[in-house]
């Protein structure tokens, strides 16, 4: 017998805002036991500007989390501390890696209540962060959303994490929508099928556009140098000075260091749903067709990192997922049926979901691996002793560069990007559209006038460029893991 097809309801999820809170996050957590909470997040800026945070954190007492009632609270009270946690720990002019009781002793005790790791996840930057300005306005226009908190204060940071929630906004409806589709393939309905992925495919468009929309206030400069060093995590820091990560003192004295990534947009429970539904698998990167005979294997078995990055989920949305897995059937179900205009609709989302995905390697490329290079170009012009001796993320990415030492845990950024975007393509039925996803998008210069010359920002796939990600670390060349990849 066939497991039946999730309902939203009983993971917590709504039909209207998907893997966003049904009910708007929490402005202010409403007992005043937790005013010193607020306080110290409402001036985050700051007390890490005065480098008086770390002190102040100290000297707080261990709140305890009785007065946390409903979810909202809960998860207000979580995005608070995570703030409060990666400032106390990148903070300072080098990284501390003992968190103290006030701090570490309710966040474990929160973390555990929701299912989530103690740091500043996805959830805890963007699916909890956010406020409407106008109620009675939507929530995926990101002319109507602000954040709760930020580290900088910046509207460049702001930003950044609403182009998530306006895509996940966005992106809402199409949950349900492909959860017809799937009941619809049960019941032989090619024409219910093919609608449902006619309307995927145009609202795929839509999520495009936002992500596109990432440059308009968001400046690669400061989001490299100022608002990515805070959301680093614990895990694979031994360059930025924590070598063994993290230890979150309990009173215990029996305390172990403990390594977490960083966050991600990886982290995305919406993106992985789309490959779920579409029937998309990933591979190892590196890991060519022909080395996996068997296609219709549980991926998660064979891609480490997207597995690992579901544990960095609420609970209940990665058991979606993992429910969502058993019974998607639409690729299965268009192979089988042998209609062009399903195939055609099918193919069409690949195409949607490809060209996201291209998107992505553009702006990783213009936020990440170009701002690399430009550190690196300045590091080797520079003698040691004019750079401020301040120990973090950034600085261990300069040190990385200068010495020619790799990454650990990390991934080959690009390569792994595009390998993604490859895979989205495999699945197509129509000759038409596999060859629109094996299209060069640019092409190498080579020194010849007439050929052309490669994007500014875009790294050739063997080029050894070291940068620090959200989620670990990593070299062009490097194997595992990954950064905010859709």
């Amino acid at each position: 017998m066939l497991p039946p097809i999730p309902d939203l309801r009983d993971y917590g999820l709504s039909a209207a805002h998907g893997f966003l809170p049904e009910t708007l996050p929490l402005t202010r957590l409403p007992d005043p036991y937790y005013n010193k909470w607020e306080a110290i997040a409402a001036n985050l800026q700051a007390l890490v500007l005065s480098r008086r945070l770390r002190g102040i954190i100290e000297k707080l007492p261990v709140l305890s989390t009785i007065g946390l009632e409903h979810e909202s609270e809960w998860r207000r009270a979580y995005s608070l501390l995570c703030f409060m946690l990666h400032a106390y720990i990148w903070g300072g002019d080098s990284p501390a890696e003992r968190i103290p009781e006030p701090l570490a002793v309710p966040l474990l005790e929160i973390s555990q209540h929701l299912e989530l790791p103690p740091v500043a996840t996805y959830a805890a930057v963007c699916l909890w962060n956010f406020k409407p300005l106008f109620v009675d306005e939507d929530i995926d226009n990101l002319e109507n959303l602000a954040t709760l908190n930020t580290f900088t204060g910046s509207m460049d940071e702001s930003w950044f994490y609403l182009v998530s929630v306006a895509i996940e906004a966005r992106g809402a409806p199409i949950i349900p929508l492909m959860l017809t589709a799937m009941d619809a393939a049960r019941h032989g309905d090619a024409k219910t099928v093919t609608e449902c992925l006619c309307v995927f495919a145009e609202r795929l468009t839509d999520l495009a556009n936002i992500l596109q929309r990432m440059h308009e206030s968001c400046d690669p400069t400061v989001f490299y140098h100022r608002i990515r060093p805070f959301l680093a995590g614990s895990k694979n820091m031994a360059e930025a000075g924590l070598p063994r990560g993290v230890v979150y003192e309990d009173g215990s004295g029996m305390e172990d260091f403990r390594e977490y990534s960083g966050g991600s947009n990886a982290q995305s429970s919406l993106i992985q749903f789309f490959d779920i539904a579409l029937g998309i698998e990933h591979r190892a990167t590196g890991e060519k067709p022909s080395d996996n005979p068997a296609p219709h294997h549980d991926p998660s078995q064979r891609h480490n990192f997207i597995r690992e990055m579901r544990q960095y989920m609420p609970g209940p949305h990665a058991r979606f997922l993992d429910d969502v897995a058993q019974v998607a059937n639409i690729r299965t179900f268009v192979e089988e049926c042998g209609d062009r205009k399903l195939s055609i609709a099918y193919d069409a989302c690949l195409a949607m979901l490809s060209a996201f995905r291209d998107k992505h390697i553009a702006i990783v490329a213009r936020y990440i691996i170009t701002p690399s290079r430009a550190v690196r170009a300045r590091s080797r012009s520079r003698s040691p002793e004019v750079t401020r001796q301040r120990n973090n993320i950034a600085v261990a990415s300069r040190k990385n560069q200068a010495q020619g030492q790799k990454g650990t845990g990390g991934t080959a950024l690009i390569p792994f990007l595009k390998q993604a975007r490859d895979e989205t393509g495999e699945p197509a039925i129509e000759d038409w559209a596999r060859r629109f996803m094996k299209r060069q998008v640019r092409t190498e210069g080579e020194g010849d006038f007439f050929k052309g010359k490669r994007d500014d920002g875009a790294p050739v796939e063997t080029e050894d460029v070291e940068v620090k990600g959200l989620a670990g670390s990593w070299t062009m060349d490097d194997e595992v893991g990954g950064i905010c990849q859709y």
